[in-house]
């Protein structure tokens, strides 16, 4: 049996890539410095605990799976300290490359980030247009894929996916926010009108795209992907699309950009806000990419739009709302802490007062 390993998979993609490769018939090793709730993954799925930065245990993790694939999925997202994440993305990133390719590795898939274009004026982005990373995450993912290209550049296989802002079972950071407010009936706060379009993806869409990755002819896949949903209306149409399937009550409601900007800007500061500054610089420009190459290359077709993957995950939500572990947005499988937000949802007409308790 073949087998794939993905690092950072005790993170909500690593979960959703191990049950669709099983699926699949092959077996996932899962690499994280996150602990494992192993219940929740495939039957023979193999763990260990180990960070992409340190060398031996990500040779150690290789030797014991010895797999035919490896997904590298583990990042520093934006609210790390900045040190760690250069570090973690993008030698991290180096440290995998060379060990899985000495270790005769296939091929390595590399999780970018379409945070690469910045706040771009163009769209639908393409894969060719200028990079331009906002602050570290997205400048670290910029330097992460000029690393995979070292690699190619070197003859190895290194498909590189850029997915939109990926939501599905299982997925809460900052949508749980969103979830939480939905479902408390509170007006739901858009940065600027919400007439621009901004492009979602459902994560098992993104799993499939993995999948291709890895398994079709090498010299289709070894090249950089734009992955978004291919249906998606503007924001507004979309939260109020997951509203009215909430029946809650809750409605969107426009906000003057400038000063929501300026406000999240200071509250970031002061860590009284886990959104952090690509989120609401980005939150009132149109964003979407285009998918062309990747449905020509890799024949992949996404079935969820924007609308079906936030009801999808809202209703997941709903269904493990009770039990969420409260945490400080290192993770996406966690929910995050609102910090002065909840103080806005209480003056919007939210219903539940208290926030979720810690666990």
């Amino acid at each position: 049996m073949d087998t794939v390993l993905i690092t950072g998979g005790a993170g909500f993609l690593g979960y959703h890539l191990a049950h669709h490769f099983a699926r699949n018939g092959v077996r996932p090793a899962l690499l994280d410095i996150a602990p494992y709730e192993e219940s929740e993954y495939p039957d023979g799925t193999l763990f260990f605990k180990g960070d992409v930065r340190n060398r031996n245990e990500v040779r150690a993790a290789l030797e014991a799976s010895r797999p035919r694939w490896v997904i590298h999925g583990a990042a520093a997202l934006p609210l790390w300290k900045r040190a760690d994440i250069f570090s973690v993305n993008v030698d991290g990133t180096r440290t995998v490359l060379e060990e899985a390719f000495r270790a005769g590795v296939e091929r390595v898939a590399h999780v970018s980030s379409t945070a690469v274009y910045g706040v771009p004026k163009k769209h639908p982005i393409e894969e060719t247009d200028p990079l331009s990373g906002v602050g570290p995450y997205g400048e670290s993912k910029i330097l992460a894929e000029r690393v995979c290209e070292e690699f190619r550049a070197k003859g190895h296989i290194v498909p590189v996916i850029r997915p939109k802002t990926f939501i599905g079972q299982a997925r809460l950071g900052v949508f749980q926010i969103l979830y939480d407010w939905v479902e408390s009936g509170a007006r739901i706060p858009m940065i600027g009108s919400g007439r621009n379009r901004y492009q979602l993806l459902e994560v098992t869409d993104l799993a499939e795209a993995y999948w291709l990755a890895c398994t079709v002819d090498a010299e289709r896949a070894n090249h950089t992907f734009n992955i978004g949903a291919e249906r998606f209306q503007t924001v507004r149409e979309d939260i109020q699309a997951l509203c009215d399937f909430a029946g809650s009550g809750a409605r969107p409601m426009g906000t003057p950009a400038a000063l929501v900007k300026l406000v999240l800007r200071v509250l970031e500061a002061l860590k009284l806000s886990p959104l952090y500054k690509w989120v609401y610089l980005t939150a009132d420009k149109d964003s979407f990419v285009s998918i062309e190459r990747a449905k020509a290359q890799l024949g992949w077709q996404p079935v969820y739009s924007n609308a079906e993957a936030l009801i999808r995950s809202y209703q997941w939500y709903l269904e493990h709302a009770s039990g969420l572990e409260v945490g400080t947005g290192v993770t996406h499988r966690v929910a995050w802490e609102q910090g002065a937000l909840k103080v806005f949802k209480w003056l919007l007409g939210g219903r539940k007062k208290v926030a979720l308790s810690r666990r």
